[in-house]
């Protein structure tokens, strides 16, 4: 069934109207009349049954049939993730990591970053275009860019690991995750964190972490960390 997303729906609801864009989409490219039933939520973990009561490509109405609330994600994955020089790639990562489950994501701006802006308003459509393909009902919370030194002082429950590529002890990062687990993992950018990063890092009982033997791009070093703890929770 095809899912919807709107943020502005709320359990008092018992109608539901769509912008333009949104009904344009409904009624001239998906085909619905009325009578169809379809899904929508809220990102909030709501599941709305509804069903088409008037259908026009400038508005199209729905009445609220029935609701049911999700469980979210049996645990909590903030990956604070560096931009990519080149931003398809971190829209790439985006959709992937939403699909497979995240809950929080910040982009870490560091030192050898050659990215330090974006558009977020396109991030977030990214973000909910996954979560409607994947059937999932909470939409991962998308924070503004952020200084590696502002986001390591901060304070950030559960495990903390920190993933680069320096010739130091580190551990398997497959081996340090539990089930059940509040999770931050940072990723840096193409040149890696600087020395200073990581020390820093460190300094704030972040913990040194491998993802494999190989040398990962940005974005699949996310992806990696984000499956990992996926795969953990199954």
């Amino acid at each position: 069934m095809q899912l919807f997303y709107n943020p502005d729906i709320n359990s008092n609801d018992t109608t539901f109207t769509f912008d333009r864009e949104e009904s344009r989409h409904i009624v001239k490219v998906l085909r619905k009349k009325e009578g169809d039933i379809i899904q929508l939520t809220n990102g909030k973990g709501i599941v709305f049954t509804a069903e088409v009561t008037f259908a026009a490509d400038k508005k199209c109405v729905v009445t609220i049939t029935d609701e049911t609330t999700s469980e979210p994600l049996p645990y909590y994955l903030h990956l604070a993730v560096a931009p990519t020089k080149m931003n398809d790639r971190y829209e790439w990562f985006l959709e992937k990591a939403t699909e497979i489950g995240i809950s929080e994501i910040t982009p870490l701006i560091c030192d050898h970053s050659e990215r330090t802006s974006f558009k977020a308003e396109r991030f977030e459509k990214i973000l909910q275009s996954a979560m409607k393909q994947s059937l999932q009902y909470y939409l991962p919370k998308l924070n503004a860019p952020t200084s590696f030194k502002d986001f390591v002082n901060q304070e950030h429950e559960g495990a903390l690991f920190i993933a680069h590529c320096e010739e130091t002890d580190k551990k398997l990062l497959k081996n340090e995750l539990q089930p059940l687990q509040r999770t931050t993992i940072l990723i840096g950018p193409e040149g890696d964190f600087s020395t200073k990063e990581i020390e820093l890092a460190l300094q704030r009982n972040y913990v040194p972490v491998s993802l494999g033997n190989t040398r990962l791009r940005t974005e699949t070093a996310a992806i990696m960390a984000a499956h990992s703890v996926a795969f953990v929770n199954e």
